[in-house]
């Protein structure tokens, strides 16, 4: 049995301040999903209504969640499969799964940020490019309700694509029209997509050190602009009709299963819950950090944004639909849709248009970087927690050992700067993180509370801070949270739908079945983990072993203090006899 402090090591880097881990926790739970997730979901989920149960799942679930992660990170001094070893050997798979789920996410969550830089660099003009529907890549679906509002002719036909939206799938995508024709490679998106990934390398390459500096400005700057958005938003026609659609309650919505489970994905995919991000951060901070409080920051602030950007976006969509004579219905987009061809829609029909797209792309690229960073620092602190010694072999710095995990995950993602990429970015969105998500969630909190102990937890938590955590965590721990995510990891199930892009599109079989080895891939390791942790267990039967694999390699406190006076008494001792009998494992 280990003493937690041989987990407080020296070689193991620490923050420089706690504001630092603070804006890198603020950094990677406030993404892209806020500015295009959330809308979207409060709007199709009964608009001001949505945000009952999604304050309902945030205090009962995401919160406490989101606690007990930091937690056992802080207190094992481990990445995430690290910690659940060390908690629950049994379930460790939970950690490894949490480690496959983010190097998916990693993948492909880059591709969005290169779009982001294509609209940021083309946004450099006179005008912007996507107006109109006279460019070379304009079909003859396409609808400008601008250019027609002048003959009152601004209803829009059946088939047809606003000029953002075909800007988006023909001049920056250029789709192919299915999944089996994976086309040819887009060159100067995979070149954004390196640029990416370099800044994200040079983010990482001093491990802490260096992403702590970065988070001053990622995770403050997209704020500033977010507040540019709203005012200038909130002052154009028909921006009150955007909001109203966004605010005003559907009360017969809240008797949808589907909404509460909308609610919960929002809090886990925004927060970060189950993807190892958070545990991976708080195993760099001081052992004595006051945890709650950084708790309270991260939740009120996403939360806060995720509205704050909804006032934003909707209040722009009101704009359009005012514009077009339409309804808002008729201007919504969920995804990537929302904020690639929808919003910079809207962008091309306001006056200064490359301004406010150079600040509305560039909120966007400071918004998803540092997500993106703290997702790889999650594989990195994974690789040098579990295979140090083996790695140490033949990468002797951690800036090689960094430069190696983001060139293979660029290349690993290269299938999504296709003409086909698209399909594919599509088809992993929704296997990898959203079939699995709470599966590995489950898992997660019984081995933490369950069988390490909620109890023993506040223990850890008192030890860490001096006190105890509060009964309402307990309680959740052991109850609410666990209940919330079994009702909705079985509402998923039984409502799961076959995977479309946008409306129409159907994926073909041999698409759903590479899906679902994707999801599969995220879930096998719960199970294999127990295995190789039975075998791995101490006992002279199988039942012995299966018994010893659920108890906690990390020592309670008074386990602790025996050890350490019995490691004083054999230094202090010259008596090779004495030493023995203080020591009999060293015979």
């Amino acid at each position: 049995m280990s003493s937690n402090n041989e987990d407080v090591s020296v070689n193991r880097p620490q923050w420089s301040r706690k504001i630092e881990f603070v804006l890198a926790c603020i950094g990677s739970a406030v993404g892209l999903g806020n500015v295009w997730r959330f809308p979207y979901l409060c709007y199709s989920s009964g608009g001001g209504a949505f945000l009952i149960p999604y304050f309902i799942t945030l205090i009962f679930c995401g919160f406490p969640l989101l606690y007990m992660e930091l937690a056992i990170g802080q207190y094992t001094r481990k990445g995430p499969v690290g910690a659940l070893t060390r908690i629950c050997p049994i379930l460790k798979g939970a950690g490894v799964a949490t480690v496959v789920i983010t190097f998916w996410l990693t993948t492909y969550y880059i591709v969005i940020l290169a779009w982001a830089l294509y609209y940021f660099i083309h946004s450099f003009g006179k005008d912007v490019p996507w107006k109109g529907c006279q460019n070379s890549w304009n079909k003859v679906t396409c609808y400008d309700p601008y250019h027609l509002h002048s003959s009152n002719n601004t209803i829009k036909m059946n088939g047809t694509l606003s000029p953002g939206d075909e800007y988006y799938r023909y001049k920056v995508l250029q789709m192919s029209s299915t999944i089996n024709d994976v086309g040819s490679v887009r060159w100067e998106l995979l070149f954004y997509g390196a640029v990416l990934w370099i800044v994200v390398y040079f983010c990482l390459w001093k491990s802490v050190k260096s992403a702590g500096k970065v988070v001053y400005i990622t995770a403050t700057f997209p704020y500033i602009v977010l507040l540019i958005l709203v005012i200038r938003g909130c002052t154009l026609d028909g921006s009150k009709e955007g909001l109203l659609y966004f605010f005003k309650p559907k009360w017969s919505d809240l008797l949808k299963p589907e909404v509460w489970l909308k609610a919960a994905q929002q809090n886990f995919n925004s927060l970060g819950i189950a993807f190892g991000s958070l545990i991976a951060m708080s195993s760099y901070n001081n052992f004595h950090n006051d945890i709650i409080k950084d708790v309270f920051s991260v939740v009120i602030l996403d939360a806060f944004t995720s509205i704050f950007a909804g006032t934003a976006i909707f209040s722009v969509l009101g704009y359009i639909a005012h514009t077009q004579q339409t309804d808002i219905d008729n201007v919504v987009a969920q995804g990537p849709g929302l904020v690639f061809s929808v919003y910079p829609e809207a962008i091309s029909t306001m006056k200064m248009a490359p301004l406010w797209s150079i600040l509305f792309f560039l909120m966007l690229l400071f918004l998803g970087i540092d997500s993106q960073f703290t997702m790889v620092e999650v594989i990195v602190t994974t690789i040098e927690d579990e295979f140090n010694y083996h790695f140490r072999k033949y990468v002797k710095r951690q800036e090689y050992l960094v430069m190696i995990v983001c060139a293979l995950t660029f290349f690993v993602g290269v299938i999504y700067y296709t003409e086909g990429g698209i399909y594919f970015f599509t088809l992993v969105d929704y296997f990898a993180a959203g079939v699995s998500l709470m599966y590995i969630a489950f898992f997660e909190v019984i081995a933490v509370v369950w069988f390490y102990g909620g109890n023993r937890l506040s223990e850890n938590i008192k030890e860490m801070t001096g006190k105890k955590a509060h009964l309402f965590f307990i309680v959740c721990w052991y109850g609410i949270s666990p209940t919330f995510i079994v009702a909705i990891w079985i509402f998923s199930l039984t409502d799961l739908k076959g995977v479309r892009y946008g409306k129409h599109y159907v994926f073909p079989r041999w698409a759903e079945i590479l899906g679902w080895c994707i999801a599969f891939l995220s879930i096998i390791p719960i199970p294999l983990g127990a295995v190789h942790a039975i075998y791995k267990a101490d006992g002279n039967t199988l039942l012995q072993k299966i018994k010893r694999s659920f108890v906690s390699t990390i020592a309670d406190k008074s386990t602790r203090k025996h050890l350490e006076s019995r490691a004083l008494s054999l230094r202090q001792t010259d008596d090779p006899v004495q030493a023995v009998l203080l020591n009999p494992e060293q015979t």
